[in-house]
């Protein structure tokens, strides 16, 4: 995360995301997600069912933001208990990027009773599920249906308590019947960190959202992040072939169906997934980091969106959201 993008090694070439990278694009705030992936194939993994060697999975990335806080590289959202060694810096003061952790995935959480444990080091939005489901939910993998499991009950005691604790809720990964039941439990903001539109989609694959989904987000304040993986932009495109990408003008068919469905433009903003596995070739034309993220606002321009609407969707939904100050 140290170098710029074109020294970088690692799996996902070419990189698209680095500290440098961030500032270059004037990043100046972020959520940084601890994700963990039952019978996964990497350092993420650990055994369905298994919570110790999950919370030792998401505990060893909680100790590389930690460490980061230690070095000055990242501080915490205004508002929040900073990352544990390392003081709350503004947005891109001292070039520390602020940063809020998001979990995808609770395993890593043992038992809804040691939620403050992880509130306290810097979590500020839990996703229940990932792909593969979790012990508190049914994930947007597993067979899309309404009936059957969507929240355990252990789910739906963590529900209770990240209420009590303030932590958003992080639709992304759910199972239709998981949100379905997410919905009827809790009255609170909703976001979903990195989702795109099921409508543009073919409408079948629950990784994306329904309109309804959408429409009742935006009911409750919650912001939508748009998301910038390939896939999720247009469907049946080839994940290998680094020239088969969306335009920028089909990502931006995404914000204008949401903000078309919830009827105002409060409610979505960048989500990108930048750090979830992808390179610079798994993201729209022309774009292959933050600095090429004007392009998106430049797009909304274009379709007679004000500067301060572009605003909005670039970092002013979510700053009011979570209350932090860019």
């Amino acid at each position: 995360m140290g170098a710029g993008v074109e020294s970088c090694g690692g799996p996902w070439q070419p990189a698209a995301l680095t500290f440098p990278s961030l500032a270059e694009g004037g990043v100046g705030a972020v959520l940084g997600t601890i994700f963990t992936e039952a019978d996964g194939d990497d350092a993420v993994r650990y055994a369905t069912g298994d919570a110790e060697g999950a919370h030792a999975a998401g505990v060893r990335q909680l100790e590389w933001y930690e460490r980061w806080g230690r070095e000055g590289k990242v501080g915490a959202w205004a508002g929040r208990t900073p990352i544990r060694g390392g003081g709350v810096r503004g947005a891109g003061e001292n070039g520390a990027v602020s940063l809020g952790v998001l979990m995808e995935c609770a395993d890593p959480i043992r038992d809804p009773d040691e939620l403050p444990w992880w509130v306290e080091r810097g979590v500020v939005a839990i996703g229940l599920a990932w792909w593969r489901g979790s012990r508190y939910a049914t994930g947007n993998g597993e067979p899309s249906c309404t009936s059957g499991i969507g929240l355990t009950d252990l789910g739906r005691e963590l529900v209770k308590r990240m209420d009590a604790q303030g932590v958003v809720h992080d639709a992304s990964h759910l199972s239709d019947r998981a949100l379905d039941d997410l919905f009827a439990l809790t009255d609170k903001p909703v976001i979903a960190s990195h989702s795109n539109c099921r409508a543009l989609l073919g409408g079948v694959n629950q990784r994306h959202l329904t309109d309804e989904a959408i429409l009742e987000i935006g009911r409750r304040g919650g912001v939508i992040g748009l998301n910038l993986v390939k896939n999720f932009i247009r469907a049946g495109l080839n994940r290998a072939d680094p020239n088969d990408r969306p335009t920028v003008a089909e990502a931006i068919d995404h914000v204008e169906h949401i903000c078309a469905v919830m009827g105002h433009r409060r409610g979505v903003g960048m989500g990108s997934d930048l750090d979830g596995g992808i390179s610079g070739n798994d993201l729209p034309a022309g774009v292959s980091r933050p600095r090429d993220f004007e392009k998106f606002a430049a797009e909304l321009l274009r379709r007679g969106w004000t500067e301060e609407g572009v605003d909005a969707f670039a970092w002013g939904n979510w700053a009011r959201f979570f209350g932090i100050g860019l």
